[in-house]
């Protein structure tokens, strides 16, 4: 069996760090490429860290089979739109293009339940936006992955996202699955199980079938 080396940005997050876990275990991958601004604190033998200056990225650093997208940010911590903007699109939409070029052959990001490029919501239009982009560059297979309100613990704390996970919680019950709030390390398991589906083209993966993985 060939193994592959895998592409990631937006390994601190939630996301990205369970993604890390798991391709590191996973026995197809020889190689975890992590596109960072700060070094991680994981060493493995694996895991190799590269830093990324996303404003002024390097193509010759953006290679690997395929590309797992965990960026994200908020308005609040960007401190304006056009800085989340920069983030959620600019950074994600970039590399894209960068790794295709370099040979990169599929790509599964993490968007967000909502997205649309015509929404009034203002996050909302920027994931709906860089998916848009996404399904206009020429890569065999892109997954996009849509987790409701995601579980688990952050390093920072969102006031409003935790107030969400209690409520929740609380009245799990009542939730239709869609938006029943799902935990990030089953969000990265869907991640690298779709990069081995079947599925080509552009792929919407809404949050109850996440949780199918």
């Amino acid at each position: 069996m060939t193994k592959k080396t895998a592409l990631i940005i937006g390994a601190s997050g939630m996301v990205g760090k369970q993604l890390v876990q798991q391709l590191l275990q996973d026995q197809r991958y020889e190689k975890i490429t992590a596109l960072v601004r700060t070094p991680l604190e994981i060493r493995h033998e694996k895991l190799i860290q590269v830093r990324y200056d996303f404003d002024w990225p390097d193509a010759d650093l953006a290679i690997g089979d395929e590309l797992f997208c965990c960026v994200g940010t908020t308005i609040k911590k960007a401190g304006s739109q056009a800085a989340f903007r920069k983030v959620d699109y600019d950074c994600i939409v970039e590399t894209a293009k960068i790794a295709l070029g370099n040979g990169t052959k599929k790509i599964a990001i993490i968007s967000s339940i909502g997205a649309d490029k015509d929404s009034s919501i203002f996050y909302n239009k920027v994931k709906g936006e860089t998916e848009e982009a996404l399904r206009k560059l020429d890569y065999e297979a892109c997954y996009i992955l849509r987790p409701s309100l995601l579980m688990g613990a952050r390093d920072e704390l969102r006031m409003g996202e935790l107030v969400g996970k209690l409520a929740m919680t609380a009245f799990s019950f009542a939730v239709p699955k869609k938006y029943k709030g799902i935990e990030s390390k089953q969000v990265a398991k869907a991640m690298i199980a779709v990069m081995h589906s079947t599925r080509t083209g552009f792929n919407i993966l809404e949050s109850d079938e996440l949780s199918a993985f």
